[in-house]
């Protein structure tokens, strides 16, 4: 399973009542966080979760509202005594962006690993997940991320015997690892059905409504978008500063076939999101505007 919590849901600045957007992801001990604003970690302590285990921080891009948090971060993974490194992805310049905020956070007790995208799209392997970067639409260069669990088939008892395996192959077999033995090597295909359906969560924000974004977000378990303006009128707005409505984001999911969507990133004039939920509701009716500390867990299907 894997534990989704909306940090801040706010764009541009902070306000007395909305942090600024923040995702936080965990799976199965690793902890992923999606930008880091200012308040961020205020928002992890509120939520009551822990940023040592913090293994890997994603940056969309690099205005102020996305990644001011983060030396007052590092400062406390540093006071949590975290010592294995951190892994953090975002657009080129990351290594020299990060550094120049670390001006204020110089001594850490774990290395910072860094991977510069610069490619459309990107794949990064972490263990037992995955995290795709997809670039987006911005004023400067931005990305969206989806953290994709993939879930191999059944372990099939007659497909392993149909093969040959020996029974003392079959556990590692079953865990995806290839084996050797007795100079045959067995491979994890001869004993497992069909790989089954995983679990996918898709993140955007800071960006027009352009098609790659529905490509990367395609059947999502759930998806995260910006949803800047709701009011009647802001369209041109959006177009200016290449942001999105409310409707955009909807539309995006319908056309992603996505199973849920969630709203942020909104306008700090946008007061109350809700009022306009039923229109939003209208273009796909599984939509809900997020708000701060809004969480849910993402389960595998039973099968």
């Amino acid at each position: 399973m894997l534990d989704v919590c909306l940090l801040g849901t706010g764009g541009m600045m902070p306000l007395p009542y909305r942090h600024l957007t923040s995702l936080m992801a965990r799976y199965n001990g690793s902890n992923i966080l999606i930008d880091c604003g200012e308040g961020t970690q205020v928002a992890i302590k509120e939520k009551g979760w822990s940023v040592k285990p913090i293994d890997v921080i994603c940056f969309t891009h690099y205005h102020a509202d996305h990644i001011s948090g983060l030396p007052g971060l590092l400062l406390t993974l540093g006071n949590a005594e975290r010592k294995e490194p951190v892994l953090m992805i975002g657009p080129r310049g990351l290594e020299r962006v990060v550094n120049s905020l670390r001006v204020i956070a110089p001594d850490l007790p774990f290395e910072i690993k860094f991977c510069e995208l610069s490619q459309n799209s990107q794949t990064i392997k972490m263990g037992e997940y995955e995290i795709e970067a997809f670039r987006v639409q911005h004023n400067i260069t931005c990305y969206g991320y989806s953290i994709k669990i993939p879930r191999t088939g059944k372990f099939d008892v007659e497909k392993a015997k149909a093969n040959q395996v020996p029974l003392k192959c079959w556990n590692c077999l079953q865990k995806g690892e290839n084996v050797e033995f007795e100079g045959i090597t067995y491979t994890p295909d001869m004993v497992l059905g069909s790989d089954r359906k995983g679990l996918k969560l898709t993140y955007c924000t800071d960006s027009r409504p352009v098609n790659n974004i529905a490509d990367h977000a395609q059947e999502a378990d759930l998806f995260i978008c910006e949803g800047m303006y709701g009011e009647d009128g802001k369209e041109q707005k959006a177009r200016e500063y290449k942001h999105m409505t409310f409707y955009e984001a909807a539309n995006l999911a319908q056309k992603a076939q996505v199973k849920e969507l969630w709203l942020t990133h909104y306008s700090p004039s946008l007061t109350r999101p809700e009022p306009y939920m039923n229109k939003v509701k209208s273009i796909f009716p599984n939509a809900k505007a997020g708000k701060d500390g809004k969480t849910c867990t993402l389960m595998f299907e039973n099968d």
